[in-house]
């Protein structure tokens, strides 16, 4: 698999760009409430996809620039097969050097302000670290 800077799929296949549209068709509500506040850049000025395809995955919310993928776990997420499923999916995108963040549904629900600064916190810590390994000062 090439990894070019530009492809923001990450030579995904035609079946998720498929599976994708199919999901955003019919998000489900936690996907919706968090939406709400990643849109139309409203979040840090950040442009962030949702169900977008990478890979030969379809992730649930995906920023670019600085190659954060948000992932919201329901119940479904509790049983051993999805657990190692979710383990190699992850493994497999941080490979091809994407940042993961994952949420249980009731974080988002419960406490959105707070999985939001989580969100926040997520992208400084992404921004230092990159800083670093170009050996640049950091944005404060």
């Amino acid at each position: 698999m090439v990894n070019d800077i530009n492809d923001m799929h990450y030579s995904s296949n035609p079946f998720a760009f498929e599976k994708a549209k199919e999901f955003r068709k019919k998000m489900t509500d936690v996907e919706s409430l968090l939406w709400e506040s990643l849109r139309n850049n409203q979040f840090l000025g950040l442009k962030f996809r949702r169900q977008h395809p990478i890979s030969r995955f379809v992730v649930d919310f995906y920023c670019h620039k600085y190659k954060l993928v948000i992932e919201l776990d329901g119940n479904i997420h509790d049983l051993p097969d999805a657990r190692i499923n979710d383990k190699n999916r992850e493994d497999e995108l941080k490979a091809i050097g994407l940042n993961i963040i994952r949420f249980r549904n009731t974080e988002i629900t419960e406490n959105l302000k707070a999985s939001l600064e989580k969100i926040k916190e997520t992208v400084e810590q992404i921004i230092q670290n990159n800083a670093v390994n170009n050996n640049e000062i950091p944005e404060k």
